[in-house]
């Protein structure tokens, strides 16, 4: 099992920027590619970003890409997104997800554990 909680959130204004980040326990966080996603009212969930376990290979979504910096910190079970000049459609709750593997997810069907989201609202 592999427990997992998103910080970060908030308000803030068009431009602005957040880093949330998302901390794993209960398994070994090296062999965890993990991933970010949102999901805004109304809308159904999208993908973000994703990092293998190594942190090596990226991939971002092209509404995001360019903006959005996903990273992690194998030492601190840690994963980070770094959002920068946000927009309103960047509003949405955003949620972490990990599941064990080698190489770089993309697809929120692969990914067996999740963490309970933290908001981000972006007013223009």
């Amino acid at each position: 099992q592999v427990q997992l909680v998103e910080s970060g959130g908030g308000l803030v204004q068009a431009g602005d920027s957040l880093r949330l980040s998302c901390v794993a326990s209960g398994r070994t966080f090296s062999t965890l590619a993990m991933g970010w996603f949102r999901q805004a009212p109304g809308k159904e969930r999208e993908f973000v970003s994703a990092i293998t376990r190594g942190g090596d290979i990226t991939d971002y979504a092209d509404s995001v890409k360019g903006r959005f910096t996903i990273s992690r910190d194998n030492a601190k079970n840690t994963m980070y997104l770094e959002m920068n000049m946000l927009k309103a459609e960047d509003t949405a709750v955003y949620y972490c997800a990990v599941v064990q593997s080698p190489g770089i997810v993309r697809s929120e069907y692969r990914y067996p554990y999740w963490g309970q989201g933290t908001q981000v609202t972006v007013s223009s």
